[in-house]
Parts: structure tokens; sequence; C-alpha cells
């Protein structure tokens, strides 16, 4: 499953709906989420509404589609959108951490390319089970950030990886964020404790090859990429890093540009679907039950 994908300008796959949502994606998540007449369905972290409307594409009788973003624009683009295609469709603001639903809401709850921004993961993850009914199905679609692979016929096109991993770094570290990169294969461990039993994990695949000579577009889009980063942070470190990256991509540019039709470059990384029932155990089960480093269950969860 190729997408677009570049390492040199994100240290996530964070535009996973809009860039890289494809045919044979929709026809997993139709598969997994099972979609029957009367179900009420819910998207956390909507983005521009791509899940929905392969969703209501199906015209399934009767299925109500519930989408949620923490961006307002997007919630907006997304009901616009429903609308359009005249779906049963109710949008609204949140954030997965809180979600404003009452326990065993959903016969379907499911989130793609969103856990790997949340500090509190077993939070977020609890409060997916909560929303689904006993029985129904959650399903997380995740990245693995920290297994990447890189190869670049050019030795300037390795120290661009290694820079830009660097200056990504800093930039998340500056800003607070602690988030797991490495969340997509670990979710499953959260889901048991959470009342969901896991059903299956399934990888997909990320990945793009560059042959030979390539457009000036794709280098000035890296720089841009870049550019609009270092101007979001005032950190020395991330503006120093930042800086030095600049320039060892204009030198990769010119590697690139000499090797011409020898040129080649590869990127890989992948994602994890991971698929669970929602149990009738109750999600606090053991007081004392830990469910991450320094994570304990509050308090809780009424069943579905």
């Amino acid at each position: 499953m190729a997408r677009h994908v570049d390492a040199l300008t994100s240290a996530t796959l964070k535009n996973l709906r809009e860039q890289w949502w494809d045919t044979e994606f929709s026809g997993f998540l139709q598969e997994t989420l099972r979609p029957r007449p009367g179900n009420r369905i819910l998207d956390v972290g909507c983005g521009e509404g791509t899940a929905e409307l392969s969703l209501g594409r199906l015209r399934i009788s009767q299925l109500s589609l519930v989408a949620i973003d923490r961006n307002l624009e997007r919630v907006t683009f997304t009901a616009a959108e429903g609308r359009s295609h005249n779906y049963r469709l109710k949008v609204a603001t949140a954030d997965v951490t809180h979600l404003p639903f009452t326990s065993g809401a959903f016969d379907a709850t499911f989130c793609v390319a969103v856990l790997q921004h949340v500090m509190d993961l077993p939070r977020a993850v609890r409060e997916l089970a909560r929303v689904t009914r006993s029985g129904g199905r959650v399903l997380t679609v995740e990245p693995d950030n920290a297994a990447r692979y890189w190869y670049s016929s050019s030795a300037a096109g390795a120290r661009a990886f290694a820079e830009s991993t660097a200056f990504f770094t800093a930039l998340r570290v500056s800003r607070g964020d602690s988030a797991d990169a490495a969340v997509g294969p670990r979710v499953s461990a959260l889901f048991a404790p959470c009342g969901i039993e896991p059903v299956s994990v399934q990888v997909f695949p990320v990945s793009v090859t560059h042959i030979g000579r390539q457009p000036a577009s794709l280098w000035q889009a890296r720089r841009d990429a870049v550019r609009a980063a270092l101007s979001t942070t005032a950190d020395s470190r991330a503006l120093e890093l930042g800086r030095a990256y600049l320039q060892t991509l204009e030198a990769y540019e010119r590697d690139a540009e000499r090797l011409g039709s020898n040129f080649v470059e590869i990127q890989h990384t992948i994602l994890v679907a991971t698929v669970g029932h929602r149990t009738d155990v109750p999600v606090d089960q053991g007081a004392d039950e830990v469910l991450s480093a320094g994570c304990r269950v509050p308090g809780a969860v009424r069943r579905a």
C-alpha cells in the first residue's frame, strides 16, 4: 500500500486522512466496522470527513454517523460535506480524553492517526471503550513513528534524514510533547485493561520511493515545511538545528541533481490497525490496576 510519506518534512504520519486515504483502506474500514441498518458509529478525530464520505456512500438505512475533532475548521468542513451528500451525520468539537457522550452510546467507535498525539493514552482508550456498547467494535489505526526506514543513494541524504530527526525531536521536546512515538503496536496492550478484548491486529505498510531526477517542487516543499516549522518556535536549540538542516537539504538537492538518473530514495514505516470487542467487564476491575507506568484507573466506568 504505497502512500505519500516524507520523513524530511514531519516526525509523524499526521496527515494520514487527507493525503494517504485510498480505496483499499476505505474497504478495510467498512469491513472492520461492519455497519448495519440503525447502527451508530463514532469517528474520533474526523479530520476532513474522509471516513464519513466512505461510510456514507454505502447508503445503509438509518445508519447514524457522529464525527468529532478538536479542530473547529475540520468539524465545520465535515458537516458541510455531510450535508452536501445528504448523509445522517452529526458533528462536534471534542477531545478523545473527554468524549461528550453517554456510556454505550455507539455500536462502533474508531480513530485514525489520533492517539499518536495523545499524552494520556490509557485515558483515551478508556473513553473509546466507555462510549461503545457491550459487544460493539473499537478500532484504532496508529503509526509506529519510531520505526522508520530510510535509504538514499546520496551521502547528503543520510545526513538530511539524521538532521530532520534531530530537528523535529527538538521541536517536539520544546513544546512539551511527550506522546508515544511507537503507539501503533502498543495499543493492543491497553485494550484489555480498558474493557476491550483484542481480536485482530493488521499492519499496513506505508512507503514511497523517488528514483531519478526529482522535480524542483519536491525540494521546495521540503524547505517550505522546515521554514514553517521554524516559524512556530523560539527554542534556541530547535532553531539552531532547523537552520543547519535547511543547509543540508540544499546540499542534498545538489547531490541528487548530480546523481541524476542514479538517484534513489526509499522511505518506509507502518500503520497498525487494532480491532477489539467491548466486553461486559468493568474498566476498573481491581482498584489498583495499573494501565501503564504511572497511570492508574481513576474510577468506575458504567457498563454499556
